[in-house]
């Protein structure tokens, strides 16, 4: 077999290319300096961020870009819909950051932006570095306004929440690759250091030829917001993004995508022929919950004979389980991130015994260290890939019909409002399979 191919489909980057790339980043092991990936003749200089969407992710994401660097990274922008989501993640910023790193918090009041055209402004606002952690039906439009200013973009999952979405992402990694700029992906677990030894030992041929994937992401549902008097439906649906279609995606595209994501890994970043799922509602209750699925299960089928399988659901008081098991000629490989078990069961048995990372962390450290380099990262493609996987495989549930690759790149159907504004705005009802029909593709397709 070439040893540029492995199960018929173009090897990955090597176990020892990621690692080398990992110990050069500044985190090997966590924060520290950007001092081995600095240009001769470096000085400190600033690097301003924006921040767009201020809820826990965005919280979260914000302070570890403050942590980056020793520093010179700072916090310069803030935008979201709600003013109060601001105030609430300014205080949990300076709360976490203290008296001895307050001075990383430089948003002034004319920074702050609220509204639905928030991104704008902050884009505008002179910052060099945008994170964009709003809910996901509008990143691909944020993601490539921010590129077109010319900033370097950390962006959640997933990118988009429909094919329209999807196929924006891939122009704007064009973009950014054009451009020399940074796009990192909030896919966390290819920044972990224990998953990157372990998967690029499976992409080095360790369990042979794949035969199957399959990965879990059994959890609970997402928690809700009773509705005020005051709120319309536009406010009610943002304030409980998560259990709205058009908004999140539904859960196996908003939580679930991770999974997939490292199958996606797993199988070379190659994309599979064809998706036929099941999904449905069974447990979740009352108008906050909005017209989501509370569970999914799904198999790919890969050109060579591979399949991918995939059960993802949202229940209360149920057992969690987020496994990935990969099964090849030679053997098999289980991990669970959460326990955490690295382990791969072939000719030898192994276990990752090294130290762990806050992959969080990785994900902004990598970022900086590219951007103080001159050596931009780029994870558009297969972020936008892993993307869809999860969404052609939520429109096959949908539906009750098989979904192509070819069919949800080619999908012309868009998810949402046409305009975004206060006051009315009606929630489609639950998908019935058999009942709701496939979307048409684009003509050429």
């Amino acid at each position: 077999m070439s040893k540029k191919k492995r199960n018929g489909f173009r090897r990955g980057p090597t176990r020892r290319s990621l690692l080398v790339g990992a110990a050069a980043t500044p985190v090997a092991m966590g924060a520290a300096s950007c001092a081995g990936l600095r240009p001769a003749g470096w000085e400190p200089e600033v690097i301003k961020v924006g921040l767009i969407g201020c809820g826990g992710r965005g919280t979260g994401a914000a302070l570890q870009a403050m942590r980056a660097e020793a520093g010179t990274v700072v916090l310069h922008a803030m935008g979201d819909v709600f003013a109060e989501k601001m105030d609430s993640c300014a205080e949990r910023l300076t709360t976490a950051l203290g008296e001895e790193n307050a001075g990383r918090m430089q948003v002034d009041p004319e920074h702050r932006f609220d509204g639905f055209d928030a991104y704008r402004k902050v884009i505008a606002s002179g910052v060099d570095v945008v994170i964009l952690t709003t809910p996901p039906h509008f990143r691909h439009v944020q993601l490539r306004a921010a590129l077109e200013a010319g900033k370097h973009v950390f962006c959640e999952k997933p990118m988009a929440v429909d094919g329209p979405g999807v196929r924006s992402v891939l122009e704007s990694a064009k973009l950014a690759k054009a451009r020399k700029l940074s796009l990192v992906s909030g896919f966390c677990w290819r920044y972990s250091i224990p998953h990157r030894e372990m998967w690029t030992r499976i992409l080095d041929g360790q369990l042979g030829d794949l035969r199957a994937v399959y990965t879990t992401y059994n959890a609970g549902p997402n928690g809700t917001h009773k509705r005020k008097p005051e709120w319309d439906d536009m406010q009610f649906q943002l304030k409980n993004w998560p259990h709205f279609s058009w908004l999140s995606g539904d859960h196996i595209t908003e939580q679930a995508c991770h999974s997939l994501d490292k199958m996606a890994w797993a199988m070379g970043d190659e994309v599979p022929e064809k998706v036929w799922a099941i999904g449905g509602r069974q447990t979740a209750e009352g108008k906050a919950r909005g017209n989501i699925y509370d569970h999914f299960s799904a198999t790919f089928e890969y050109a060579n004979g591979v399949k991918g399988f995939h059960m993802a659901r949202q229940w209360p008081a149920c057992a969690f389980d987020n496994t990935d098991h990969i099964l090849g000629e030679h053997g098999s490989a289980f991990c669970n991130g959460w326990a955490p078990i690295h382990r791969i069961e072939s000719k030898k048995t192994w276990n990752y015994e090294g130290p762990g990372n806050d992959m969080y962390q990785q994900e902004h450290d990598e970022l900086f260290a590219s951007i103080r380099a001159g050596k931009p990262l780029n994870d558009g493609v297969w972020m936008a890939h892993s993307s869809m996987l999860a969404i052609m495989a939520r429109n096959s549930a949908y539906t009750g019909q098989p979904v192509t690759w070819q069919e949800a790149m080619a999908d012309e159907a868009r998810l949402g409002p046409d305009t975004y504004a206060w006051g009315d705005l009606a929630v489609e009802p639950v998908p019935i399979p058999g009942r709701r029909k496939k979307p048409a593709a684009k003509a050429e397709a």
